[in-house]
């Protein structure tokens, strides 16, 4: 882990801020890079809620000036999703949901699970060193093989998060 991830995710938070402001409901750090002692690749994930997803399309050109790809859904509908870098090096991934979308909520409730369950978050570490090395040319297999653990992490996530409501 690389705590630099932190500063490079305020900049880019307060860049991204700036540019869909009109928008924006908030921003947050996500992925492997966002739980503290996980191994991630360098790639700062954010997750953008906004107001009304199909206002973003409106987005593109000031995002492009910034260095972003559109990606469109890439998958997931209700998405919007850009990416910097280039096609081999990717340095930010940007998912962007209508206040309300599942997605917002299992994102949220992946990091703070591990956040706050620091032996769940080192096996999971452990899980994606083992499957770089496995799958190192194989980006696809390495991601799927992932799905059964973060699946389970999921669950446990939504039962403690449920918890933390009651309490």
């Amino acid at each position: 882990h690389n705590p630099d991830w932190i500063r490079q995710y305020d900049e880019e938070a307060a860049c991204l801020t700036a540019v869909f402001q009109p928008i924006l409901i908030t921003i947050h750090h996500i992925g492997s890079t966002a739980i503290p002692s996980i191994k991630a690749k360098p790639i700062i994930d954010i997750l953008i809620v906004v107001k009304t997803i199909t206002a973003v399309d409106e987005y593109i050109k000031p995002m492009a000036a910034m260095g972003y790809i559109c990606k469109g859904e890439n998958g997931i509908a209700g998405r919007r999703y850009f990416r910097k870098g280039s096609d081999v090096h990717h340095t930010y991934h940007i998912h962007i949901y209508e206040e309300g979308h599942p997605e917002i909520g299992r994102h949220l409730n992946f990091r703070d699970y591990l956040r706050h369950h620091p032996q769940e978050a080192e096996v999971y570490s452990q899980l994606k060193e083992a499957l770089a090395q496995q799958y190192f040319s194989d980006p696809q297999s390495y991601t799927s093989s992932k799905t059964s653990f973060i699946g389970n992490v999921l669950k446990q996530a939504r039962l403690w998060r449920a918890k933390q409501a009651i309490l």
